[in-house]
């Protein structure tokens, strides 16, 4: 099974994460920022990824904290659980739509942790999370988790519509690369290793 469960505690955070990449997309997610429960959900749903998560930080501080090492952990769980990542498809993408908002997501699962994040936000918070915080969090899963990581929002007006498009594709474009094909054999990767 391809499981992991990623514990971290910090003087900021108390965080436990675990997760199956051959689940069916059941969750229980409580990370105190309502927004962002909201948004792991739809990227377990979409991904089919079963996640539980539980976190504590000091939001009295910042919400920073919280949501940059959630994403620390999900980006390790991902890497553990994909292990040596024999059989994988390795590559993923998505174009998805939110109403009047159009984002990409295309990933590499190729051990080198390179995120480029294209998202401009015209509201400073959506719900009780920071919009500047949505890049980082995306950033801490690539460079955790070794990935290649693009997204693009390419149009929107309403910032929870580009925010959720670009879970839901990056869910899409994990879901994609981290299936197996039979036809693989070994390392998708003519180095024999990722």
């Amino acid at each position: 099974m391809r499981k992991a469960k990623i514990e971290r505690k910090t003087k900021e955070t108390e965080i436990e994460l675990e997760i199956n990449l051959d689940g069916t997309g059941k969750y229980e997610i409580d990370t105190k920022i309502a927004f962002l429960n909201h948004m792991l959900e739809l990227f377990s749903k979409q991904s089919l990824i079963d996640l539980t998560l539980k976190a504590k930080g000091d939001l009295e501080v910042d919400e920073h904290h919280t949501v940059e090492d959630i994403g620390i952990c999900l980006g390790l769980a991902l890497k553990k659980a994909l292990g040596e990542k024999k059989g994988i498809n390795r590559y993923g993408n998505a174009i998805i739509p939110m109403d009047e908002s159009l984002v990409l997501c295309a990933v590499d699962f190729s051990g080198r942790g390179y995120p480029v994040i294209n998202a401009e936000f015209e509201r400073e918070m959506v719900g009780d999370l920071p919009t500047e915080l949505i890049q980082d969090f995306f950033e801490a899963i690539a460079f955790n988790a070794g990935i290649n990581l693009q997204i693009k929002v390419f149009y929107g007006r309403n910032a929870h519509h580009k925010i959720e498009a670009m879970f839901k594709s990056f869910a899409k474009a994990v879901k994609n690369a981290v299936e197996l094909d039979k036809r693989t054999q070994g390392v998708p990767s003519t180095k024999g290793i990722l």
